[in-house]
């Protein structure tokens, strides 16, 4: 897993208001008149939390961790390596989108970290623009070699998901094809710092590009 621990922090926290921060290099501020939704997708040790909340830190957007919002029965089976099924997520995908979009009714746009390992999955979240309708909602997604992000979960420690869980949600992936146009797709094969400073421009390109 992508981690900050032993690192010296590198960028200072924004100081400057969202709407701000949503237009980088001082373009005009029309951004202000949208809500922007960041989901940070990807499998089990493709670092969404660490990259989502650097996100969150620079653009100066609130952060939702998405596994905080499992019900206890999808935790207790994830501790024990057994696969979510489609039915173990619709309720949690749906409680996502929900607090999500109460954090936008306060701020210009929000970071989620959401595994988001299915098509259908991510269309859950892409409904949120009909319930607040100036909404855009952009995928991250977080990828690198399946024997990449095995190595990252056995490294780290405390996480009640398992390496185990790596090859099921290998095998449940369904990556974004070229129809899904509002994600961005970031090999995460790298360091930290590099990973962090590629997610950080492609999401600020992707904000001028809807100015």
């Amino acid at each position: 897993m992508l981690s900050h621990e032993n690192r010296p922090a590198t960028v200072q926290p924004a100081s400057k208001p969202a709407a701000d921060r949503l237009t980088p290099n001082g373009a005009p501020n029309d951004a202000a008149s949208s809500h922007h939704l960041f989901i940070v997708t990807g499998p089990a040790g493709c670092g969404k939390s660490t990259v989502g909340k650097f996100i969150a830190k620079n653009m100066n957007l609130p952060f939702i961790e998405g596994d905080e919002y499992h019900p206890r029965a999808n935790v207790e089976k994830m501790s024990r390596d057994i696969p979510l099924t489609d039915a173990d997520r619709w309720d949690w995908l749906t409680r996502l989108r929900e607090e999500s979009l109460q954090r936008l009714s306060a701020s210009q746009g929000v970071v989620v970290t959401c595994s988001a390992l299915k098509r259908k999955y991510r269309d859950v979240i892409r409904v949120a623009p009909y319930y607040f309708h100036d909404v855009l909602v952009h995928f991250i997604y977080l990828h690198a070699p399946e024997s990449v992000l095995l190595a990252r979960v056995q490294a780290r420690h405390g996480h009640y998901m398992g390496a185990g869980m790596v090859h099921s949600q290998f095998d449940a992936l369904e990556e974004p094809g070229d129809e899904e146009t509002d994600v961005i797709a970031v090999d995460v094969s790298g360091s930290v710092d590099e990973v962090e400073t590629t997610t950080l421009a492609s999401v600020q390109r992707a904000v001028l590009r809807d100015l």
